[in-house]
Protein backbone atom coordinates (compact mmCIF):
# COMPACT_ATOMS: atom_id res chain seq x y z
CA UNK A 1 0.00 0.00 0.00
CA UNK A 2 3.18 2.58 0.77
CA UNK A 3 4.44 1.95 -2.69
CA UNK A 4 0.88 2.36 -4.07
CA UNK A 5 0.76 5.97 -2.31
CA UNK A 6 4.05 6.84 -3.57
CA UNK A 7 3.31 6.18 -7.05
CA UNK A 8 0.15 7.82 -7.03
CA UNK A 9 2.10 11.34 -5.41
CA UNK A 10 4.54 11.17 -8.02
CA UNK A 11 2.22 10.84 -10.75
CA UNK A 12 0.46 13.79 -9.81
CA UNK A 13 3.43 15.28 -9.65
CA UNK A 14 4.32 14.63 -13.07
CA UNK A 15 0.71 15.04 -14.04
CA UNK A 16 -1.15 18.10 -12.32
CA UNK A 17 1.57 19.83 -10.53
CA UNK A 18 3.10 20.33 -13.87
CA UNK A 19 0.01 21.69 -15.23
CA UNK A 20 -0.54 24.27 -13.01
CA UNK A 21 3.08 25.22 -12.64
CA UNK A 22 2.77 25.60 -16.63
CA UNK A 23 0.10 27.84 -16.38
CA UNK A 24 1.40 29.92 -13.96
CA UNK A 25 4.12 31.29 -16.42
CA UNK A 26 0.59 32.04 -18.84
CA UNK A 27 0.67 35.07 -16.03
CA UNK A 28 3.89 36.13 -17.45
CA UNK A 29 4.37 38.68 -20.77
CA UNK A 30 5.16 37.17 -23.66
CA UNK A 31 8.79 38.21 -23.26
CA UNK A 32 8.92 36.64 -20.40
CA UNK A 33 8.12 33.69 -21.69
CA UNK A 34 9.74 33.70 -24.57
CA UNK A 35 13.22 34.58 -22.42
CA UNK A 36 12.02 31.65 -20.21
CA UNK A 37 11.13 28.35 -21.90
CA UNK A 38 14.11 28.04 -23.53
CA UNK A 39 16.01 27.85 -20.16
CA UNK A 40 13.77 25.35 -18.74
CA UNK A 41 14.20 23.21 -22.32
CA UNK A 42 17.71 23.32 -21.73
CA UNK A 43 17.27 22.28 -18.04
CA UNK A 44 14.86 19.48 -18.80
CA UNK A 45 17.51 18.34 -21.77
CA UNK A 46 19.64 17.36 -19.01
CA UNK A 47 17.41 15.82 -17.01
CA UNK A 48 15.81 13.12 -19.02
CA UNK A 49 18.85 12.05 -20.19
CA UNK A 50 20.29 12.42 -16.22
CA UNK A 51 17.54 10.33 -15.66
CA UNK A 52 18.14 7.84 -18.48
CA UNK A 53 21.99 6.90 -18.70
CA UNK A 54 22.48 7.76 -14.42
CA UNK A 55 19.37 5.93 -13.49
CA UNK A 56 16.75 3.77 -16.01
CA UNK A 57 19.69 2.05 -18.36
CA UNK A 58 21.79 1.30 -14.98
CA UNK A 59 18.92 -0.40 -13.20
CA UNK A 60 17.25 -1.92 -16.02
CA UNK A 61 21.16 -4.00 -16.36
CA UNK A 62 21.41 -4.67 -12.49
CA UNK A 63 17.49 -5.85 -12.34
CA UNK A 64 17.11 -8.63 -9.72
CA UNK A 65 16.04 -10.78 -12.72
CA UNK A 66 18.95 -11.57 -15.54
CA UNK A 67 18.52 -9.89 -18.78
CA UNK A 68 20.92 -9.76 -21.82
CA UNK A 69 22.66 -6.76 -22.39
CA UNK A 70 22.27 -7.18 -26.39
CA UNK A 71 18.25 -7.72 -25.87
CA UNK A 72 18.70 -4.37 -23.34
CA UNK A 73 20.68 -2.84 -26.43
CA UNK A 74 17.83 -4.23 -29.39
CA UNK A 75 14.59 -2.90 -26.77
CA UNK A 76 16.34 0.23 -26.46
CA UNK A 77 16.87 0.92 -30.61
CA UNK A 78 13.03 -0.36 -31.37
CA UNK A 79 11.93 2.22 -28.44
CA UNK A 80 13.47 4.89 -30.08
CA UNK A 81 11.94 3.61 -33.42
CA UNK A 82 9.01 3.46 -32.29
CA UNK A 83 8.59 6.67 -30.52
CA UNK A 84 9.98 8.09 -34.03
CA UNK A 85 6.62 6.86 -35.99
CA UNK A 86 4.51 8.02 -33.08
CA UNK A 87 6.07 11.68 -33.71
CA UNK A 88 5.33 11.01 -37.00
CA UNK A 89 1.50 10.19 -37.27
CA UNK A 90 1.04 13.17 -34.67
CA UNK A 91 0.69 12.00 -30.71
CA UNK A 92 3.95 12.31 -29.54
CA UNK A 93 4.45 16.11 -30.76
CA UNK A 94 5.73 18.59 -28.58
CA UNK A 95 5.57 21.83 -28.65
CA UNK A 96 7.93 24.21 -26.64
CA UNK A 97 7.71 27.71 -28.56
CA UNK A 98 4.17 30.03 -28.79
CA UNK A 99 4.26 28.66 -32.48
CA UNK A 100 4.36 25.49 -33.27
CA UNK A 101 4.84 24.81 -37.38
CA UNK A 102 3.50 20.55 -36.94
CA UNK A 103 0.06 22.16 -35.22
CA UNK A 104 -0.44 25.38 -36.78
CA UNK A 105 -0.07 25.27 -40.61
CA UNK A 106 0.74 28.48 -42.84
CA UNK A 107 -2.41 28.55 -44.89
CA UNK A 108 -5.38 30.97 -45.51
CA UNK A 109 -6.75 32.72 -42.27
CA UNK A 110 -10.04 30.70 -42.54
CA UNK A 111 -8.73 27.43 -42.96
CA UNK A 112 -5.60 28.17 -40.83
CA UNK A 113 -8.80 28.64 -37.88
CA UNK A 114 -10.23 25.34 -38.87
CA UNK A 115 -7.00 23.86 -38.66
CA UNK A 116 -6.32 25.30 -35.10
CA UNK A 117 -9.43 24.18 -33.42
CA UNK A 118 -8.56 20.51 -35.07
CA UNK A 119 -5.05 21.26 -33.18
CA UNK A 120 -6.42 22.19 -30.28
CA UNK A 121 -8.06 18.64 -29.65
CA UNK A 122 -5.23 16.97 -30.93
CA UNK A 123 -3.52 18.55 -28.58
CA UNK A 124 -5.35 16.93 -25.64
CA UNK A 125 -5.51 13.65 -27.05
CA UNK A 126 -1.91 13.52 -27.60
CA UNK A 127 -1.21 14.46 -24.17
CA UNK A 128 -3.54 12.02 -22.58
CA UNK A 129 -1.67 8.81 -24.38
CA UNK A 130 1.83 10.63 -23.09
CA UNK A 131 0.57 11.42 -20.10
CA UNK A 132 -0.89 7.79 -19.52
CA UNK A 133 2.98 6.59 -21.12
CA UNK A 134 4.17 8.56 -18.23
CA UNK A 135 2.12 6.88 -15.80
CA UNK A 136 3.55 3.82 -16.80
CA UNK A 137 6.76 4.76 -16.84
CA UNK A 138 6.56 5.95 -13.01
CA UNK A 139 5.23 2.60 -11.86
CA UNK A 140 7.51 0.60 -13.26
CA UNK A 141 10.40 3.04 -12.26
CA UNK A 142 8.98 2.62 -8.46
CA UNK A 143 8.12 -1.16 -8.84
CA UNK A 144 11.69 -1.31 -9.09
CA UNK A 145 13.27 0.72 -6.93
CA UNK A 146 11.30 3.99 -4.97
CA UNK A 147 14.67 5.89 -5.25
CA UNK A 148 14.64 5.26 -9.54
CA UNK A 149 11.01 6.24 -9.30
CA UNK A 150 11.37 9.49 -7.73
CA UNK A 151 14.34 10.31 -10.13
CA UNK A 152 11.88 9.38 -13.29
CA UNK A 153 8.58 11.32 -11.97
CA UNK A 154 11.21 14.62 -11.40
CA UNK A 155 12.57 14.16 -14.96
CA UNK A 156 9.55 13.57 -16.45
CA UNK A 157 8.02 16.81 -14.37
CA UNK A 158 10.93 18.92 -15.30
CA UNK A 159 10.05 18.05 -19.28
CA UNK A 160 6.20 18.39 -18.57
CA UNK A 161 6.28 22.12 -17.44
CA UNK A 162 7.96 23.59 -20.95
CA UNK A 163 5.56 21.28 -22.85
CA UNK A 164 2.00 22.22 -20.52
CA UNK A 165 3.01 25.68 -21.66
CA UNK A 166 3.55 25.07 -25.11
CA UNK A 167 0.48 23.31 -25.45
CA UNK A 168 -1.58 25.99 -22.94
CA UNK A 169 -0.62 28.35 -25.89
CA UNK A 170 -1.42 26.30 -28.88
CA UNK A 171 -5.03 25.91 -27.00
CA UNK A 172 -5.41 29.33 -26.37
CA UNK A 173 -4.67 30.00 -30.12
CA UNK A 174 -6.78 27.13 -30.93
CA UNK A 175 -10.07 29.30 -29.12
CA UNK A 176 -9.96 27.88 -25.51
CA UNK A 177 -10.18 30.54 -23.09
CA UNK A 178 -7.78 30.36 -19.72
CA UNK A 179 -10.52 28.80 -17.53
CA UNK A 180 -10.93 25.81 -20.01
CA UNK A 181 -7.51 25.89 -20.98
CA UNK A 182 -6.42 24.63 -17.65
CA UNK A 183 -9.48 22.50 -17.21
CA UNK A 184 -8.85 20.57 -20.48
CA UNK A 185 -5.10 20.48 -19.60
CA UNK A 186 -5.52 18.86 -15.83
CA UNK A 187 -7.87 16.56 -16.71
CA UNK A 188 -5.52 15.20 -19.61
CA UNK A 189 -2.92 14.78 -16.88
CA UNK A 190 -5.19 12.38 -14.66
CA UNK A 191 -4.00 9.67 -17.85
CA UNK A 192 -0.47 9.52 -15.52
CA UNK A 193 -2.15 8.75 -12.52
CA UNK A 194 -4.63 6.20 -14.60
CA UNK A 195 -1.51 4.54 -16.00
CA UNK A 196 0.08 4.26 -12.94
CA UNK A 197 -2.58 2.81 -11.39
CA UNK A 198 -2.85 -0.05 -14.37
CA UNK A 199 0.72 -0.30 -14.55
CA UNK A 200 1.10 -1.24 -11.21
CA UNK A 201 -1.90 -4.12 -10.89
CA UNK A 202 -0.56 -5.56 -13.59
CA UNK A 203 2.72 -5.72 -13.25
CA UNK A 204 2.61 -6.92 -9.99
CA UNK A 205 2.92 -9.95 -11.39
CA UNK A 206 5.40 -9.29 -14.01
CA UNK A 207 8.43 -8.88 -12.72
CA UNK A 208 10.30 -10.16 -15.62
CA UNK A 209 9.26 -7.78 -18.10
CA UNK A 210 10.33 -4.49 -15.74
CA UNK A 211 13.73 -4.10 -16.84
CA UNK A 212 12.83 -3.56 -20.45
CA UNK A 213 10.05 -1.30 -19.39
CA UNK A 214 12.83 0.69 -17.63
CA UNK A 215 14.55 0.96 -21.05
CA UNK A 216 11.42 1.67 -22.82
CA UNK A 217 11.16 5.00 -20.41
CA UNK A 218 14.83 5.65 -21.14
CA UNK A 219 14.21 5.43 -24.83
CA UNK A 220 11.09 7.41 -25.03
CA UNK A 221 13.57 10.42 -22.63
CA UNK A 222 16.63 10.30 -24.68
CA UNK A 223 13.86 10.50 -28.10
CA UNK A 224 12.39 13.50 -26.80
CA UNK A 225 15.64 15.35 -25.46
CA UNK A 226 17.58 14.30 -28.89
CA UNK A 227 14.74 14.49 -31.56
CA UNK A 228 12.42 17.11 -29.94
CA UNK A 229 14.12 19.70 -27.52
CA UNK A 230 17.95 19.57 -28.79
CA UNK A 231 17.07 21.06 -32.40
CA UNK A 232 15.33 23.82 -30.79
CA UNK A 233 17.68 25.04 -28.64
CA UNK A 234 20.06 25.41 -31.82
CA UNK A 235 18.23 28.01 -33.19
CA UNK A 236 20.13 30.08 -30.26
CA UNK A 237 23.89 29.87 -31.29
CA UNK A 238 25.61 33.15 -30.37
CA UNK A 239 28.62 31.84 -27.38
CA UNK A 240 26.85 33.44 -24.60
CA UNK A 241 23.57 31.59 -25.73
CA UNK A 242 25.61 28.29 -26.33
CA UNK A 243 27.08 28.30 -22.97
CA UNK A 244 23.91 29.36 -20.83
CA UNK A 245 22.44 26.17 -22.88
CA UNK A 246 25.95 24.02 -21.81
CA UNK A 247 25.19 25.14 -18.01
CA UNK A 248 21.55 24.69 -17.51
CA UNK A 249 21.56 21.11 -19.50
CA UNK A 250 25.05 20.16 -17.15
CA UNK A 251 22.69 21.64 -14.41
CA UNK A 252 19.95 19.46 -15.21
CA UNK A 253 21.73 16.48 -15.34
CA UNK A 254 23.79 16.91 -12.05
CA UNK A 255 19.95 17.80 -11.01
CA UNK A 256 19.28 13.86 -11.25
CA UNK A 257 22.62 13.15 -10.05
CA UNK A 258 22.50 14.61 -6.89
CA UNK A 259 18.84 13.45 -6.29
CA UNK A 260 19.96 10.00 -7.38
CA UNK A 261 23.26 9.96 -5.02
CA UNK A 262 21.66 11.64 -2.15
CA UNK A 263 18.17 8.99 -2.11
CA UNK A 264 20.49 6.26 -2.28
Amino acid sequence: MELLLWIIGFSLLGGIASVVLASSFLLLSENSRTVIVPHLVSFAVGALLGASFLGLLPHALEHEFPVDAHQIGLTLLLGLLTFFLLEKLVLWRHCHHDHCDAHLPEDAHQHTHNRNQAAGTLILVGDTIHNFVDGILIAAAFMTDIHLGIVTALAIAAHEIPQELGDFVILLHSGFNRKKALIYNILSSLGTVVGALLAYFALSDMQHVLPYILVIAASSFIYVAVADLIPGLHTKVKPSETLQQIILIAAGTLFIFIAHSTLH
